[in-house]
């Protein structure tokens, strides 16, 4: 039985009945007892009566308000990876829509350049007051930290006073850090991905589209497959405006390099150092016989502008 209301064992029901009973005492000032409240509490400790009510007792009061610390350390360009965005923005939708007011602040740590255009992707799911709660910490984030919450409820890893009974320091008994999702948990081992083009590249040849980047820090996002066969691919930066030019006449960013996108379809990302036109190329100059099919999205993602001014700020801080 899942343990949830409407499919109890008895056994399942017979617990229920007795952690009401036993706690009874704090049941007035919790938000709403129901059934549906008190088994979250026993599915949490697999219906152990003793752990869920010590886990209840903890709670001793109602929370109206939440203090979240987001630590950006280890963020890259994978995690910019279109399907987990989305993924992403519906969860903070679902958040907003059901726990409104919830969030008091949020602070980011560790933040690394490519903060700004990862807030960028989430920032339209984000409602004005939310976005007004995030903020963005520099190199003395652990003394910010202090200012805002007790030294006994945060990590000593984040400048606290907060161990594990054995002394670790980062408390993984009480915090479940992240990490790559075991593949147990998979659901299935690819995502059906929409794709904005398809062009049919003939045998012999390529096909080239142009992006233009206006300043430095943008990132430019692909995925694409291809139909029957390998494909190449590579990016440019071109040397010259107005005209189509061969590869070997273009500054090459992304070596061109031949991929299986027919088994597996490709994504990656690029940020941009330089601004100018940049020549995305699918490679079919190596095929004398056939033609391929290629579908494609491309976009070019920009960095929130406030939250660069502040990581400069901050940057421009440290180093004073």
């Amino acid at each position: 039985m899942s343990g949830r209301v409407g499919d109890l064992s008895p056994k399942q029901k017979e617990a229920l009945a007795k952690f009401r009973e036993n706690v009874q005492d704090v049941l007035p000032i919790l938000p709403n007892p129901d059934d549906y409240f008190l088994l979250r509490w026993l599915r949490a400790r697999s219906f152990d009566l003793q752990k869920s009510e010590s886990m209840l007792r903890k709670l001793g009061k109602k929370i109206e308000t939440i203090t979240m610390i987001y630590d950006c350390e280890g963020l890259g360009l994978k995690h910019l990876w279109k399907p987990a965005i989305e993924a992403y923005g519906e969860f903070l939708c679902m958040f907003e829509e059901n726990y409104p007011e919830t969030l008091k602040r949020l602070f980011v740590v560790k933040a690394p350049k490519l903060f700004p255009v990862a807030y960028n992707l989430i920032k339209p799911f984000l409602s004005e007051d939310t976005r007004k709660k995030i903020m963005v910490l520099g190199a003395n984030w652990k003394e910010v930290l202090l200012k805002y919450v007790s030294p006994d409820q945060l990590p000593v890893e984040y400048g606290g006073t907060m161990t594990d009974p054995d002394g670790n320091p980062k408390c993984k008994s009480k915090i479940n850090y992240g990490g790559d999702i075991p593949k147990k948990y998979y659901v299935r081992d690819q995502v059906k991905q929409q794709y904005e083009h398809s062009v049919q590249i003939a045998r012999g040849s390529s096909h080239q589209v142009e992006y233009e980047i206006l300043f430095p820090g943008c990132v430019l996002r692909w995925q694409f497959m291809s139909e029957g066969a390998d494909v190449g691919f590579g990016i440019f930066l071109k040397t010259k405006m107005g005209e189509r030019q061969r590869a070997g006449e273009m500054t090459e960013v992304l070596p061109n390099q031949r991929y299986n996108s027919h088994m597996v379809p490709e994504d990656g990302t690029l940020t941009c150092s330089d601004p100018g036109i940049y020549v995305l190329r699918f490679d079919n100059t190596y095929s004398f016989i056939h033609a391929k099919k290629v579908n494609f999205t491309v976009e070019v993602l920009l960095p929130d502008k406030a939250s660069e001014e502040k990581m400069n700020q901050l940057g421009a801080d440290t180093s004073k």
